[in-house]
């Protein structure tokens, strides 16, 4: 048995120690079994995850926290802030990206503060087992930040703080040591509210806290590997990653504090991003400018698939020589996406250099986008719907 301090005195020690370290909430819950581990199963079995199959690889190891830590009795859920500015609107050209990406990665950031908090909880605590983890280990993190009383999950799926509302990311310290234990969020003050369900541009939300990723935005400029599917592509208007609009719209937003960690403010020509330059990107020049950025995610062939999509939906005229060098890419999607977005032009132009790469194109998938494009393109001249 661990010869640990009070855990009363102990606990306010080790969450004092979290906000010094920048951390904006933090409250503490049993290691147990989370009271939303059947709906979790339900959601999956529903199909909802799409192509997130890492989600069912790991659904029993959420069953409890000790599929994260051998012997895990306690955790310590965190809340990290990173609304840093306001979001410009993306003129003809541009794209937008979600508030948390406009920076540095955030798991880089918050691994360093929860290894300074590990080490911490390890000097008063010797020989205590603790690991810190953010998003990435099968753990339901809103689950167990409720069970903290950090807050309530939204009807977005998002958790809600009164303070914070929901732009913060969720972290979390697992340890055999025993905490003292916060009292769970008991209330949702969502009450009637609706505004996000229905602000949703491919209403994604099949019902209050229920989110079909498959229709999702964030999970289709993300997760998506493959072409985004056709009658969804105008539904991303302008945003190449991931998407705000049900946390923008949320009415607990409207008051929450803006960060001051400087890794997290926009770098330059994130808020909104130029999408034509994109194109001239090669991988070694994608790397450089977002390794270490959440765009890194989907890759180059990934973000350049949806900088053709916005630039379909946008129609700009001066995007057009962007679209044709990207039906040369060697990527077989981002020429597909780029096709699809000539299709959406009525220029010349824009018809030109479709049939050009018919021409030469010999992948199947792609030649399918390209001749789909052109019939487009020739209806709306002859006025079919």
């Amino acid at each position: 048995m661990l010869s640990a301090p009070p855990p009363a005195a102990f606990t306010e020690a080790l969450k004092a120690e979290a906000l010094r370290l920048g951390f904006a909430a933090a409250g503490a819950c049993a290691a147990a079994t989370p009271t939303g581990i059947d709906r979790f199963h339900q959601w999956l079995n529903a199909g909802y995850a799409g192509e997130m199959d890492y989600l069912a690889r790991r659904a029993e190891a959420c069953r409890h926290p000790a599929g994260v830590l051998d012997g895990a009795r306690s955790l310590l859920v965190l809340g990290f802030n990173y609304r840093t500015a306001e979001p410009r609107s993306a003129t003809g050209g541009q794209g937008r990206v979600a508030r948390y990406a406009w920076g540095a990665d955030y798991h880089d950031l918050i691994h360093d503060r929860l290894k300074y908090l590990a080490e911490f909880l390890r000097r008063q605590v010797p020989g205590a087992a603790v690991r810190g983890v953010v998003d990435t280990a099968p753990l339901l993190e809103r689950e167990f930040a409720q069970l903290a009383g950090l807050g309530w999950i939204g009807k977005n799926t998002l958790l809600l703080n009164k303070q914070l509302g929901s732009w913060f990311f969720l972290a979390a310290l697992l340890t055999d040591v025993e905490l003292a234990f916060d009292e769970p969020h008991a209330t949702d003050h969502c009450g009637t509210c609706r505004a996000c369900l229905d602000a949703c541009p491919t209403q994604a939300f099949v019902a209050p806290y229920v989110l079909d990723a498959r229709r999702c935005i964030s999970y289709l400029t993300i997760e998506v590997k493959g072409d985004v599917p056709g009658e969804l592509r105008p539904m991303l208007g302008d945003w190449l990653f991931g998407c705000d609009v049900c946390q923008d719209i949320c009415p607990w937003n409207q008051r929450a504090p803006l960060a001051d960690e400087p890794a997290l403010a926009p770098a330059p020509e994130m808020n909104p991003v130029e999408l034509a330059g994109l194109f001239a990107l090669d991988d070694e020049h994608f790397r450089s400018r977002f390794r270490h950025t959440p765009l890194w995610r989907p890759k180059r062939r990934g973000i350049l698939r949806n900088a053709a999509i916005v630039l379909g939906n946008q129609r700009h005229p001066a995007a057009l020589n962007a679209l044709a060098l990207g039906l040369t890419d060697d990527e077989p999607l981002v020429r597909a996406a780029c096709a699809w977005a000539l299709g959406q032009y009525d220029e010349p132009a824009a018809q030109v250099a479709l049939r050009s790469r018919l021409a030469e194109e010999t992948e199947l998938a792609v030649r399918g986008e390209l001749t789909a494009a052109l019939g487009a393109a020739l209806s709306r001249r002859a006025g079919i719907p």
